[in-house]
């Protein structure tokens, strides 16, 4: 019975994150919403199997506390989700080693050090599951996010690596990879501190990424069609690893698989940069 099944997610204070504790809940689960700063959720904290929980994936003893939390208030975990992200937009020659550092420390750290601390408790179980929520910018790239796609990338080889490893002792490991979403990444992405030198102004200003989005926006997943994707790959009854989320993801993979890398480069060359 799906009522008996626990879940803990990272990063549910918005986009992505709360759809996906939205779904869970409302189908019965107990849901472990953890988050930066609890004390300012209102609308997770009226759902009664919602425990909302602070959790900074910067702050190890904030990950171990979560983990206790859930387990003390549901008796157990059956499932990670791996959610909490950072965005960085700019020209990379700009961006400061600290802001590097903070996004591989959220990106990609956090996501390890989380299942580092809930591995013991799934081995001690008997069996678990862990989703890694990655990105289409793990896959394909765009001018102005190099770390951040670096990251992405780098959540890519470690899920699979994990899925084999884990896969020895019962514990399925999947990798959600969205593609564009009303999400508000760029709203809330770190850009305002990044400055443009001059000679990068036209690759800045170019309006061909607008023009690519634009083109695909009727084709974007919304947070909870989203929310609904992650249920259904937890709940399917496989060990499948990879799920891709969106049509527009598809789309750009589709373009990438057809054509050899010296095309898909040229294409997307002859789209993203100014003429």
């Amino acid at each position: 019975m799906m009522e008996n099944k626990t879940v803990l997610i990272t990063g549910t204070s918005s986009g992505y994150g709360k759809a996906i504790a939205k779904v869970f809940a409302k189908r019965g689960w107990n849901v472990i919403a953890t988050m930066r700063s609890p004390e300012k959720e209102t609308e997770l904290t009226t759902i009664s199997n919602v425990l909302i929980t602070r959790l900074d994936v910067q702050d190890l003893d904030s990950i171990r506390d979560s983990i206790k939390e859930g387990i003390d208030r549901f008796g157990k975990i059956d499932v990670l989700i791996n959610n909490a992200a950072h965005g960085l937009v700019g020209v990379f020659e700009s961006i400061t080693s600290e802001q590097i550092r903070h996004q591989f420390a959220v990106n990609v750290f956090g996501y390890m050090d989380v299942i580092r601390e809930i591995l013991p408790y799934f081995r001690t179980q008997g069996g678990g599951m862990i989703v890694n929520i990655g990105s289409q910018g793990g896959i394909i790239t765009f001018p102005l996010m190099s770390p951040y796609h670096a990251t992405k990338f780098a959540i890519e080889g470690f899920t699979e690596s994990l899925s084999y490893e884990l896969a020895s002792i019962n514990i399925i490991v999947k990798l959600i990879e969205p593609g564009g979403a009303d999400t508000g990444f760029f709203k809330n992405a770190d850009t305002s501190s990044i400055p443009v030198p001059r000679e990068y102004e036209l690759i800045a200003n170019h309006t061909g990424m607008d023009k690519l989005f634009e083109e695909y926006k009727d084709k974007l997943t919304t947070p909870e069609e989203a929310g609904l994707f992650v249920y259904h790959a937890v709940t399917d009854g496989t060990d499948n690893f990879r799920y891709l989320v969106g049509d527009e993801m598809k789309t750009f993979l589709n373009i990438k698989k057809q054509r050899s890398d010296e095309e898909y480069v040229h294409l997307m060359r002859d789209q993203l940069l100014p003429k």
